[in-house]
C-alpha cells in the first residue's frame, strides 16, 4: 500500500452543493485555498500541485429532479469528472486531495480510487453517517447518501459508467452523533464499525482511530474523508448542518496525527466548509490545519 510520506499532493477542488440543502459550501475550495492549503503543504517539504476545479452546475438552472434524490444526475456527472481526475493522480503516483463542496462529491473520491485500485475501504470522520437511501432519507440530500452509495447499497441510480459500484467493502466511521434510523439499519445490515461521540469520549481518539485502522486494513486502498462538521461547532461554525457535542481541536488533530503515523492513507477530501456560515474563516483555516497534521505535520 502506497504511504502519505513521499508522494506529491494533487488539490482537486469540487465545490459542488447540489447536494446539501442550503447554499454556500460551492465556496468552500476557494476558502480553504484562501487559508494558505498549497504553501501550509509545501512548509512540510512536500511537493503539491493544484489540478484546479470541477465545475459544478447551480441549482436554480436545472431540474431538480426525484424529490427522494434531488439533483442526482447532475450530481453524478460531477462525480464522474472528479473521479476522472482521481485516477488520473493515482496514475501519476500523486496523492488526491479533494476539497468540498458538500459530501456527495465522496462518490466521485471512493470511484476514481476504485477505478484505479479496485473496491477499497474509506474511514469516515463525520457527525452524521451519511448512510441514507433515497427511500430512507427525510430530506433527499444526496450528501446523506454518498456513503451508502459507494457501499453499493443506494440502489441502481446511483450506478455509474464511469466508475466501479460498490467503490468501498469496508467503512469505519468515527465522532458520529447524528443518524437517522434508516442509516442504523443500514450499518448492522452492513457490520459498518461505528465509534460515536459516546465511544470515543468513554475510551479515547487513539482508541477509535487503532480500532478503526485494524477494521479496514487489508483493502486495496484507504480513503479519509473528513467531514468538517464532525468538530465541534465552537471550533467549526462554518459547516451546514452542525452538530453540538462533536471532536475537540486536539482530539481532531490527534486523530488526523495518528493516520500520518500510519502512513495508510492513500487518498483524502475535506468537505462541508461553507464560508458563508463562519467566523474570519476559521473553518476554513482549521481544515488546512488538520490536513498538514494527516500529510505528517508535528508539534516536535
Amino acid at each position: 500500500m502506497s504511504t502519505t510520506s513521499a508522494r506529491p499532493v494533487a488539490i482537486i477542488g469540487a465545490g459542488l452543493d447540489l447536494g446539501a440543502g442550503r447554499r454556500g459550501v460551492d465556496m468552500g475550495p476557494s476558502a480553504i485555498r484562501y487559508a494558505g492549503l498549497e504553501s501550509r503543504i509545501r512548509a512540510l517539504g512536500r511537493d503539491v500541485a493544484d489540478w484546479g476545479d470541477v465545475r459544478s452546475p447551480v441549482p436554480e438552472v436545472i431540474d431538480e429532479g426525484s424529490a427522494r434524490a434531488r439533483y442526482l444526475a447532475p450530481i453524478k456527472d460531477v462525480c464522474e469528472k472528479v473521479a476522472a481526475l482521481v485516477d488520473d493522480a493515482i496514475a501519476q503516483r500523486h496523492l488526491p486531495l479533494v476539497l468540498g463542496g458538500d459530501h456527495s462529491i465522496a462518490m466521485g473520491t471512493l470511484g476514481g480510487m476504485a477505478r484505479a485500485r479496485g473496491a477499497g475501504a474509506a474511514l469516515w470522520i463525520d457527525a452524521h453517517g451519511d448512510l441514507n437511501r433515497p427511500s430512507t432519507s427525510p430530506s433527499g440530500n444526496v450528501h446523506g447518501m454518498p456513503l451508502a452509495a459507494a457501499l453499493g447499497a443506494a440502489g441502481d441510480e446511483f450506478t455509474s459508467d464511469v466508475y466501479p459500484t460498490p467503490s468501498i467493502e469496508r467503512a469505519a466511521l468515527i465522532g458520529i452523533r447524528s443518524l437517522d434510523p434508516g442509516e442504523r439499519d443500514l450499518i448492522g445490515e452492513r457490520g459498518i464499525r461505528v465509534f460515536t461521540m459516546n465511544e470515543v469520549d468513554r475510551h479515547g481518539m487513539e482508541h477509535a482511530v487503532t480500532e478503526a485502522l485494524d477494521y479496514l486494513a487489508g483493502a486495496p486502498f484507504l480513503h479519509l474523508s473528513l467531514d468538517m462538521d464532525a468538530v465541534d461547532p465552537m471550533f467549526a461554525p462554518g459547516v451546514g448542518t452542525p452538530v453540538r457535542g462533536g471532536l475537540s481541536y486536539r482530539e481532531a488533530h490527534l486523530a488526523m496525527e495518528l493516520l500520518a503515523e500510519s502512513s495508510r492513507v492513500d487518498s483524502m477530501e475535506v468537505v462541508e466548509v461553507n464560508p458563508v456560515l463562519d467566523r474570519e474563516n476559521a473553518t476554513a483555516q482549521l481544515a488546512v490545519e488538520l490536513v498538514a497534521s494527516a500529510l505528517g505535520a508535528r508539534i516536535l
